[in-house]
């Protein structure tokens, strides 16, 4: 006799079981992506988005279907990280829906519920692709559908399922070439199999046990007495962040502990089975995460200016929650603007601009869905611009105005950097919140872009022979050129996009660019196109050496 129905509990069990897989199988998926950048972070992004549910899935007692489903549903939904996590989401949502409402679920149940999963993915994404997390979906839901019409032994439904699914996995390389140059199948793909196999292996007796993941963030600490304190008995001015996706070993611990010693003070550090979370506040960022790339890929950077952040806390009366500023709400006004941001000169660009509030985030930390959120809430308007600046963050961008209550949202697609800041030049306060939406969103096809940064793997992509090390500038169609210097790597990437229609040109430099070594990409620049006026600003990245735009 099969499994014929599955109920609350086990509904409970395979979920926390498929999360548990996820988390131990993040670091594989994310480096199935298909740019060997040191910012692979689907598995990340999705583990994140599941971890953020099943918690409060773990303290349910007794549950029932719907409160089960609620759980799921809405905790991915707030938790969703970057497109492979929203897409997660909206898969789980679309599943929960259909199943809410029942006290077990039988076959037919179970394929309603694979096809509305499906159904509501695809609604999530403006222009969906095919050879990615939703194909490999999709022929699930398909199968589910067709061999629920035959039996109603559920575990034999499931098998099929599963079956079907890794099946068009297999097949996502011969429907995106990308995949296919880099040898690999699509990573978002994978992360759902992984989570499905679990989940149907629980279902059927083998559940992996849920053990959470340890906090990610030190104690906050509370602002008192700020005005006593002057800026120079601040000893270390940069409170810096970041996560290792990798464990580390008593001896690699001690290590790295020993260094950010040498380097700085307050220093924090959570390991888990597969991430090593890291606090430190230093007067130099850049050694702290040169350093702990040498144990893993980082995730979640983040740096702060404790000098500046006191300054301003002092002049505008705000308090801090885990080390960073956050803004007592004024007045209630028309219109504001929240940008994503990384590096202190990119973030004060923006903020020159008139944003009103930055959050910190990037290819290396996708906000969640609900950071950005309780951002648009701090904005305090009645009309806040959303500026994603990164294509990995638009569907989270998008899912946060879909639930911001009290607040007129618009998220303005702009794909990197250069493009936000573009689309801020084109504000208008004077417009209707509609025609600031149309001349922002505009004036993105003005600009041409590209972000250099190293490759950490050997690969083929766009026909372009890549070695670890090499230095790859990477623009909104692909590859535009892979060098050994990362000066060289600029030089052939501008030479690629600028014509003789443009005008201006400008350089963001890395964290791990001095300014000098801009100068000088500088000066060769404005040597080879005199005719062009050419911009160097620090952007402080980490990562990307150089931001470049050309209108």
């Amino acid at each position: 006799m099969g499994l014929k129905k599955i109920d609350a509990s086990m509904v409970q069990k395979a979920f926390l079981s498929a999360a548990s897989a996820l988390d131990s199988k993040k670091e594989w998926i994310n480096e199935l992506n298909v740019f060997p950048v040191p910012d692979g972070d689907t598995g990340t992004n999705m583990t994140l988005t599941i971890m953020a549910a099943a918690n409060e899935v773990a303290e349910l007692d007794n549950p029932d279907m719907a409160s089960v489903c609620k759980a799921i549903s809405s905790g991915t939904l707030r938790g969703a990280r970057g497109n492979s996590g929203v897409i997660t989401s909206q898969l789980l949502r679309g599943f929960t829906k259909a199943i809410r409402d029942e006290k077990y679920i039988e076959g037919k149940t179970i394929a309603l519920a694979f096809s509305k999963a499906v159904e509501t993915a695809y609604k999530a994404v403006m222009k969906p692709k095919e050879g990615t997390i939703l194909t490999v979906a999709r022929a699930m839901g398909e199968k589910a559908e067709e061999i629920a019409e035959t039996t109603d032994e559920l575990d034999v439904i499931l098998d099929e399922v599963v079956s079907a699914g890794n099946k068009m996995l297999a097949k996502t390389p011969d429907m995106l070439p990308v995949l296919k140059q880099a040898g690999v199948v699509d990573s978002g793909g994978q992360g759902l199999m992984v989570i499905v196999e679990a989940a149907v292996a629980s279902l059927k007796g083998d559940s992996i046990e849920f053990k959470g993941m340890s906090s990610e963030k030190p104690a906050g600490q509370k602002a008192s007495g700020l005005d006593s304190l002057d800026t120079s008995d601040i000893k270390f001015g940069y409170c810096t962040e970041f996560i290792i996706l990798s464990s580390l070993d008593d001896n690699q611990e001690s290590e790295f502990k020993a260094f950010l010693e040498s380097i700085g003070d307050s220093i924090v550090c959570v390991s888990d089975d597969d991430l090593f979370k890291v606090h430190v506040h230093t007067n130099d960022p850049g050694k702290a995460i040169s350093k702990a790339l040498s144990y893993g890929q980082l995730s979640r950077m983040k740096i702060d200016n404790l000098r500046e952040e006191h300054s301003e806390l002092v002049k505008n009366n705000v308090s801090t929650v885990n080390d960073k500023a956050v803004p007592v709400k004024t007045e209630r006004k028309k219109y504001g603007i929240l940008a994503v941001s990384v590096g202190k000169g990119l973030s004060d660009i923006f903020r020159s601009l008139g944003a009103d509030y930055i959050i910190e985030g990037g290819q290396t930390m996708n906000p969640s869905t609900d950071d950005i959120v309780k951002a648009i809430e701090n904005v305090n308007a009645d009309v806040v611009y959303v500026l994603p600046n990164n294509k990995n963050i638009i569907l989270a961008a998008r899912q946060a105005a879909s639930i911001s209550d009290d607040t007129e949202v618009h998220v303005i697609p702009s794909k990197s950097i250069p493009l936000g800041i573009t689309a801020m030049m084109s504000f208008n306060p004077q417009c209707s919140p509609e025609d600031n939406e149309i001349a922002m969103t505009e004036s993105l096809d003005s600009v041409k872009y590209c972000e250099v940064t190293y490759a950490v793997r050997d690969t083929v992509i766009d026909g372009f022979e890549i070695h670890n090390g090499d230095y790859m500038a990477i623009g909104d169609e692909g590859m535009l050129a892979v060098e050994k210097q990362k000066d060289d790597a600029v030089i052939k990437a501008v030479e690629k996009l600028i014509d003789e229609d443009s005008e201006i040109v400008t350089i963001y430099y890395g964290s791990d660019v001095s300014e000098a070594e801009g100068v000088n990409v500088l000066d060769r620049l404005i040597e080879k196109y005199p005719d062009a006026d050419f911009d160097l600003e620090e952007g402080g990245q980490p990562v990307y050496s150089y931001f470049i735009s050309v209108e």
